[in-house]
């Protein structure tokens, strides 16, 4: 393939909830012994992971089927989060320099009667179906029907901080769906300020009576209420280019471009596509499968297959880069599907990091902040300590 010549440009791969092992203060969250990779390469009698093995991930954390290498091709590490709390908006935006002290508002029993009451005024519904904490596959089942009869949105949250509407596509419209999400958004403010309002598109039923979600999602995320990287990148003349959720996540906020994706592998077509861009720019991918599909369904095949999938593909990855790109592979958060929660782990997110051209790796030990990866970037691009809320690691990725 021919390749058009260009700057480097930094890369960071998130895999989204692939925690490596529990944070020190994992028991108030209710996650000891939590360990996404670890844990799920266990159940599974080891996973098949030469390329990332080889740069150090069986390093990070014990990995059943990845041992750890004394000659790794990349750096390694783990980071420790800063933030209060364990979701995908707290886990990115403290890895793009945004520390949160207080974790967004979380409703284990539903929605208070006034907030629903407001977003019936203003959406014209005279009620919602559902208001719970519930799986979003088990609740389209349970109320789909009744959806379609009456018109009225079913609404749900997690654990997380999440408002989520679930809508039949046909029924009661795409178009509508938004809207609604988007009056969701801009009411849950102050005290009900959560972190997503998440539209949960459907189609069904089939022939077995079943509904159907589809990948027509779409997050209404809060807007950063400080300066990321992103924006400082983009005031220094750096665009943004986003795959995925991640201009969902940044509620678009310092973003070049964020192309949907329907899963990761076609997550990781956009990838290859945005790291083959001839102009300069930062390439920020997010892979979600891991966390929307298997591990809140606490689905550990899947997972582990998802895993083999992504590390099948890293060769096209590391041969799409130029000399001198810089790759970091990380995480937001955790997800463990081997355990009894279904909900997001309090853990630390692996890290591995490798400049193309640069043969072997150093041990990076483990970072205070998810923001060292925010940092890296930065000075990557020549603006060292612009952010101040994390510690490069670039120079030792560099001197490896």
């Amino acid at each position: 393939m021919t390749r058009v010549p260009r700057d480097p440009r930094a890369i960071v791969l998130v895999l989204d909830s692939v925690g490596a092992g529990e944070l020190p203060d994992a028991a108030a969250y209710g996650d000891v012994g939590s360990n996404t990779l670890g844990n799920t390469a266990r159940a599974v009698g080891g996973l098949n992971m030469p390329v990332l093995g080889a740069m150090g991930l069986g390093n990070i954390t014990e990995i059943a089927g990845v041992p750890p290498t004394g000659m790794p091709t990349a750096s390694w590490g783990r980071n420790a989060a800063r933030s209060a709390g364990k979701d995908t908006t707290t886990g990115h935006w403290e890895m793009m320099g945004l520390v949160l002290e207080r974790p967004f508002p979380t409703y284990p029993h539903g929605f208070p009667d006034e907030v629903i009451a407001e977003f019936c005024r203003l959406t014209g519904h005279a009620s919602v179906l559902g208001n719970s904490v519930a799986s979003g596959t088990v609740i389209i089942g349970e109320l789909g029907d009744e959806h379609v009869r009456t018109g009225l949105p079913i609404v749900y949250t997690s654990a997380d901080s999440v408002f989520q509407i679930a809508a039949h596509e046909e029924t009661y419209g795409l178009d509508r769906l938004y809207e609604v999400s988007e009056i969701a958004r801009k009411m849950l403010t102050g005290e009900h300020c959560v972190g997503r309002v998440i539209a949960r598109p459907f189609i069904g039923p089939d022939e077995t009576g079943a509904y159907t979600r589809t990948h027509r999602r779409r997050d209404y995320a809060v807007k950063p209420f400080e300066p990321t990287v992103l924006d400082l990148l983009q005031d220094a003349g750096v665009p943004v280019f986003g795959v995925g959720k991640i201009g969902d996540i940044f509620a678009w906020q310092g973003i070049t471009s964020s192309p949907h994706v329907t899963d990761n592998m076609n997550g990781f077509d956009k990838l290859l596509e945005e790291v083959g861009r001839p102009e300069q720019g930062f390439v920020f991918c997010n892979l979600v499968d891991f966390d929307m599909l298997w591990g809140h369904r606490n689905d550990v095949r899947a997972y582990a297959d998802g895993l083999e999938a992504v590390d099948r593909r890293m060769p096209e990855l590391l041969d799409a880069m130029a000399e001198g790109d810089l790759l970091i592979i990380t995480a937001d958060h955790g997800c463990d599907p081997t355990t009894a929660s279904t909900d997001h782990s309090r853990e630390h997110a692996p890290v591995i990091a490798k400049i193309k051209g640069v043969d072997a790796g150093v041990a990076l030990g483990t970072r205070a902040t998810f923001g060292d990866v925010g940092e890296t970037v930065l000075d990557f691009y020549g603006l060292r300590d612009r952010c101040g809320r994390g510690t490069s690691f670039l120079e030792e990725v560099r001197g490896a």
